[in-house]
């Protein structure tokens, strides 16, 4: 367990100081958690960016809901990008897919691409769990150049979707990284730990106690 990396979904610069204290070695920004995360201002983002050491991920998402974006968000999202790239964040957390859920490969691609021109790296969000294939559509994501996914395996907790998550993880191999996150508490993180053989895990961890850091 030693080399397990935590990263903690925040939505305020408090709790992301806050993760920041614990151990966390990464956050993942968002707004609006309640309806699974939105892009935050980037007035936010600034002043995180000025406290944290840790890496800054940054949600890109320009609202709830399904996964399929009109062109006006679509142009919403990579100007999000170029604004957090010039911020010098760490990274950025996106994902798309087609009405067949099947990944939307090609606006993908373009996120990633302005990602890359400003060295951050990328973390596809859960999205993934809606993909029609969990394991064609992790060789996608895998030739899209994302450095992890986030994912449940599928279905509405890690724990619950354990055995997909480890098989993901054997797919993967040393290709990109399966990062489960999804109500993983105190509680059922070393059982999770040890059933998938995960090295990254992500939560909101709303409680006053963070299962587990390094």
């Amino acid at each position: 367990m030693d080399n397990i990396k935590v990263e903690v979904c925040v939505d305020s610069t408090d709790s992301a100081l806050r993760a920041q204290s614990a151990g966390a070695c990464r956050v993942e920004y968002c707004a609006n958690l309640p309806v699974g995360g939105t892009t935050p201002p980037i007035a936010q983002i600034e002043i995180a960016r000025k406290l944290l050491h840790i890496n800054l991920y940054i949600l890109i998402r320009p609202r709830g809901g399904d996964f399929l974006y009109d062109d006006a968000e679509f142009e919403m999202m990579k100007s999000d990008i170029h604004h957090c790239g010039k911020i010098g964040c760490d990274g950025v957390v996106i994902g798309m897919l087609h009405a067949d859920g099947s990944i939307d490969k090609h606006r993908c691609k373009e996120l990633i691409n302005i990602a890359y021109s400003y060295s951050m790296g990328v973390t596809f969000h859960r999205a993934f769990d809606h993909c029609r294939d969990l394991f064609e559509g992790l060789e996608d994501v895998i030739a899209l150049g994302c450095e992890r996914i986030l994912t449940s395996g599928g279905k509405n907790t890690a724990t619950e979707g354990a055995a997909i998550i480890r098989q993901l993880i054997r797919q993967a191999g040393n290709r990109i990284v399966i990062m489960p996150g999804a109500g993983i508490t105190s509680d059922n993180v070393a059982d999770l730990i040890k059933s998938t053989g995960l090295s990254e895990l992500h939560g909101t961890f709303k409680t006053s106690q963070i299962p587990y850091f390094p």
